[in-house]
């Protein structure tokens, strides 16, 4: 093809596809997604402070005042066993001169039978207040979830991390503050202490 024919041609489809551009019919706009007040940005990928959630949410303030509450009664307990003991080992040792070597060493053998039975209990009970914690912080974010993923949804994000497993983020991506306020508003502080709390134990006599 000569090369005037080829920019004629050349033109002519040029000319022809403008027309079709300008006669096509334009797909009108989607209308804006208008994001919750709270909701500034939009990002695939958020993160919260996974600590800062709990602790921060009324929630997890009323089940670290109850955990708290328990450890304190228990080390109170603790040391008004620990006086008795302590009083009841003198008393032993007093006796001993007093005593047949026998006697002495069935009451000494009773005696670490009951402060290990003792101390095996408070063991115990230390254990089962940390689980209750545990146990309420499980059912948090059980609890959380399905904020979390509201929040996932208005702000187009497909994952929210842990902020102790980023090296670096923007303020705006995470949502601690924003996921704390609707938690509360959802659940508020109910079940934090579900199980109920022991009675004080009594020293022994």
């Amino acid at each position: 093809m000569a090369g005037g024919a080829w920019r004629a041609a050349a033109a002519a489809a040029f000319a022809a596809s403008a027309a079709w551009s300008q006669d096509a019919p334009v797909p009108p706009a989607s209308p804006p997604v208008q994001p919750p007040a709270d909701v500034q940005v939009r990002s695939p990928v958020l993160v919260i402070r996974r600590d800062a959630l709990f602790e921060g949410s009324a929630f997890g303030k009323a089940s670290r005042a109850g955990y708290e509450a328990d450890s304190q009664a228990l080390i109170a307990e603790n040391r008004t066993l620990e006086r008795a003991l302590e009083e009841e080992e003198r008393d032993l040792t007093e006796r001993r001169a007093t005593l047949p070597a026998d006697e002495f060493q069935t009451l000494s053998a009773a005696f670490d039978t009951k402060v290990e039975g003792i101390r095996t209990a408070r063991d115990a009970k230390s254990r089962d207040i940390t689980r209750r914690f545990d146990e309420d912080r499980q059912r948090f974010l059980q609890a959380a979830i399905p904020v979390l993923a509201q929040i996932m949804a208005e702000f187009g994000a497909t994952v929210i991390l842990d902020q102790q497993t980023v090296v670096v983020n923007l303020e705006a991506i995470d949502v601690t503050e924003i996921a704390i306020a609707r938690i509360d508003a959802a659940i508020g502080d109910s079940g934090a202490v579900p199980v109920p709390r022991d009675p004080p134990a009594e020293a022994p006599p």
